[in-house]
């Protein structure tokens, strides 16, 4: 309905017999002067115009109680489509209640949402499983191009930033190590504490933390974005699979590239390691190397192991979020941090539950 103008718009109510007849325009500009409070019957059959404002305040009227007569096809389908849209805000624990029980109500809300939100995650889970074996039944279907470009923007671009971080990690390990370990005359022991702590836990988990938070913000910016703007639905439309064109490529290529990632960051927190260990302690790399040699082999197989399970939680948090997005940008922006926050708090979560793991079986 269009708005009539302010200075023409009129509407005039006449009261008989328990009844509010109303003739005119029942808009914005006139509700004004409408009572706030119920009234028991409305006469509609002289409304000339009705706008969203006016048919709220119907609506209201309506669940107050009041008796609604004379409405026209056209302005009842009107007052259909803002009742259906009105919401009813979830009711705050009564004021009266005790403050054991509020809290109580709290807390059960937040565990019935967590188990809903992994009830969740299991289903992207899921599909993504499923679109990999429809991959392998029907090659053809899989977009090869697609992943080779998420390959590129999730692997080949995060290798500077990884390669960074982990040589610095490296050169902070060996400088702190050699402070304490110089106490006791066991400097050599730097090699082994660099090796163990970058091969088995803070390559890869660091490495992972770096990838949660520029991979999952793009894949929540790009999937939400796209849902915005109704190009999923679209892609239904014309018979396209979005699991099989936006979520597949999306996940496979976290997954084959994280572990290269942690095996570039491994090698940049050794060599980080080593160049300071050679500056404070006088270690040279040929006896950084035979010192190293040691070291078992299974702690970097332990680090590596991780990489694939931290991907899949990686890109199954952006896959969900992203198809989580609404039709605002608020929505966009709200989803793109909690991707970022849900995946950093996964990966350290699973990567305490690997740890203790490991332990456990002696590796």
């Amino acid at each position: 309905m269009s708005s009539p103008d302010p200075n023409r718009a009129q509407l005039t109510r006449s009261d008989r017999d328990g009844t509010v007849a109303l003739q005119g325009d029942l808009v914005v500009w006139t509700l004004p002067t409408l009572p706030d409070g119920a009234v028991p019957r409305l006469d509609l059959s002289g409304l000339s115009r009705l706008d969203t404002a006016g048919a709220w305040y119907l609506s209201r009227q309506q669940a107050a109680g009041a008796t609604l007569s004379g409405l026209s096809e056209r302005h009842a389908e009107l007052l259909d489509t803002v009742a259906g849209a009105m919401t009813e805000p979830v009711p705050d624990p009564a004021p009266d209640m005790p403050r054991w029980r509020q809290m109580l109500d709290r807390a059960g809300r937040r565990v019935v949402s967590g188990l809903v939100f992994f009830r969740e995650l299991a289903e992207y889970l899921g599909r993504f499983v499923a679109a990999l074996l429809r991959a392998l039944r029907h090659p053809s279907e899989f977009r090869l191009t697609s992943l080779v470009y998420h390959c590129q923007e999730t692997g080949l671009r995060a290798v500077p930033i990884v390669t960074l971080m982990s040589f610095l990690i490296g050169v902070v390990l060996a400088f702190q190590g050699a402070t304490q370990l110089r106490q006791f005359g066991a400097e050599v022991f730097v090699v082994d504490l660099i090796a163990i702590a970058v091969l088995r836990e803070l390559g890869i988990l660091l490495t992972a933390i770096i990838v949660a938070g520029r991979t999952a913000s793009a894949l929540t910016a790009a999937i939400g974005s796209m849902k915005m703007h109704e190009e999923i639905d679209a892609m239904r439309t014309l018979g396209m699979d979005p699991d099989m064109v936006l979520i597949l490529p999306r996940v496979l290529a976290l997954v084959l590239m994280l572990p290269i990632l942690g095996l570039i960051s491994d090698v940049a927190g050794l060599v980080g390691g080593a160049v300071m260990s050679w500056i404070e302690l006088g270690i040279s790399p040929a006896m950084f190397l035979a010192r190293l040699s040691d070291v078992e082999a299974s702690n970097a197989l332990v680090g590596l192991v991780k990489a694939p399970v931290f991907a899949l939680i990686i890109g199954v948090i952006g896959c969900h979020a992203g198809m989580k997005v609404g039709k605002d940008a608020d929505s966009l922006g709200r989803q793109t941090s909690t991707a970022v926050v849900n995946a950093i708090f996964a990966v350290i979560i699973a990567d305490a539950l690997f740890s203790i793991f490991f332990s456990e079986v002696n590796l």
